[in-house]
C-alpha cells in the first residue's frame, strides 16, 4: 500500500477525535516503514499525532501496542503514547490517535555535558525494567530466559554472516562474544527494546516521555542501553549506568555493559539483515558502510 498523505491522516483524526478540526498538517518519519505517521495542530491549538497501518501485521502490532500502553500509563514516571481515539480502516483495521507528548528527542553525545539529564535517562531505563513481567506475559508479548535469548543471539549472527557483506573481524568478535556463556547470566527483565532515534523525549533535564512500545519483551536488559553505548563516548555512558544501577531494584550483572555495547554493534547488523530482506540496496550500503566503519573502530579489540 502507498503511502498516506498528511491531509489523509488529518481526516482519520478528526474521526477519531470528537471536535478535532485540523489546522496544520505534518507528515512525520515513522519508526517503522509500514506505519503512516503525521503530527496534526487542531483549532484549540491542541497537537495530536495520528498513526495509521499500512497492513494487517503493522495494525496488529499497534493495536498490541495500544493496549500494553493502557496497562503501564499508571507504573511509569513518564508520558507515553495512550490512544484517545480511534478511527476505522477501509481496508481493515484502524487509525490511532494520541497527543503529541512533551519534549524533544535525546541525542547520546549531550549526555557527556548534562549530568542531570543522563541521570534521568538512567532512571527512565531503570523504571522500565523494574516493570513486573507479568504485564508484558499478559499483553501476549515476548519473554525469553537469558539462554533463550543468548540462542537468538547466535542465530542472528548466522543469518548476518550468510550475507557474506560483514567484515571477518567483526563476524569473529561478534561470535566470541555470544559463546561466552558466562556473560550472557543476566536476570531478564521488562524491556522497551526501541530506545533509540527520536523515541526518548526530555524537557530540560528530565525524561518527560518514552515512544514506540511494539518491540517491548521480557528478555536482556542490555538491549535498552545499547543506543547510548553504541551513539556516546564512554564518559557519557557512566552516569547514565550509575544512575541506571542505583535505581533498579534488583542487582546489575557485571557485564551489562559490555552486552549492551555489543547490542548496539548488532543493531547495525540487522539494519544490513533488513536491506537484505527487503531488496533495498540504499539500505544495504548504508549498513556495510556502517559496519566498515564499525570495524575500523574496533579493530581487534576483544568485545
Amino acid at each position: 500500500m502507498p503511502s498516506r498523505s498528511a491531509l489523509a491522516l488529518a481526516a482519520m483524526a478528526s474521526a477519531a477525535i470528537s471536535g478535532l478540526e485540523p489546522m496544520r498538517t505534518q507528515t512525520l518519519d515513522a519508526t517503522a516503514d509500514d506505519v503512516d505517521t503525521a503530527l496534526i495542530e487542531d483549532n484549540l491549538s491542541r497537537h495530536w499525532v495520528v498513526r495509521a497501518p499500512r497492513n494487517d501485521v503493522a495494525g496488529m502490532r499497534l493495536d498490541a501496542e495500544s493496549q500494553l500502553v493502557a496497562q503501564l500509563r499508571s507504573w511509569l514516571p513518564f508520558g507515553m503514547p495512550e490512544a484517545e481515539g480511534v478511527a476505522p480502516l477501509r481496508n481493515g483495521g484502524r487509525a490511532i490517535v494520541h497527543r503529541q507528548l512533551p519534549g524533544r528527542p535525546v541525542r547520546p553525545l549531550e549526555l557527556l555535558h548534562r549530568p542531570a539529564l543522563a541521570a534521568s535517562y538512567g532512571e527512565a531505563i531503570a523504571a522500565i525494567h523494574d516493570l513486573p513481567p507479568r504485564l508484558v506475559e499478559e499483553a501476549g508479548l515476548p519473554v525469553y530466559t537469558a539462554e533463550e535469548y543468548r540462542f537468538r543471539r547466535l542465530a542472528e549472527l548466522d543469518r548476518v554472516a550468510a550475507t557474506g557483506l560483514t567484515p571477518v573481524r567483526l563476524l569473529t568478535r561478534w561470535e566470541h562474544a555470544v559463546e561466552e556463556v558466562g556473560a550472557w547470566r543476566f536476570i531478564p527483565c521488562v524491556v522497551h527494546g526501541d530506545l533509540a532515534g527520536d523515541n526518548v523525549l526530555a524537557d530540560g533535564e528530565k525524561v518527560t516521555g518514552v515512544m514506540e512500545w511494539s518491540e517491548t519483551r521480557v528478555a536482556d536488559p542490555a538491549d535498552d542501553l545499547a543506543w547510548v553505548s553504541i551513539g556516546a563516548t564512554e564518559p557519557a555512558m557512566r552516569p547514565v549506568l550509575e544512575a541506571y544501577t542505583a535505581a533498579r531494584s534488583e542487582p546489575v550483572d557485571v557485564d551489562l555493559a559490555r552486552r549492551a555495547r555489543l547490542s548496539g554493534e548488532f543493531a547495525i547488523a540487522r539494519w544490513l539483515l533488513h536491506g537484505v530482506h527487503t531488496d533495498d540496496a540504499a539500505i544495504v550500503d548504508d549498513a556495510v558502510q556502517m559496519l566498515a566503519d564499525l570495524e575500523a573502530g574496533v579493530g581487534d579489540q576483544p568485545w
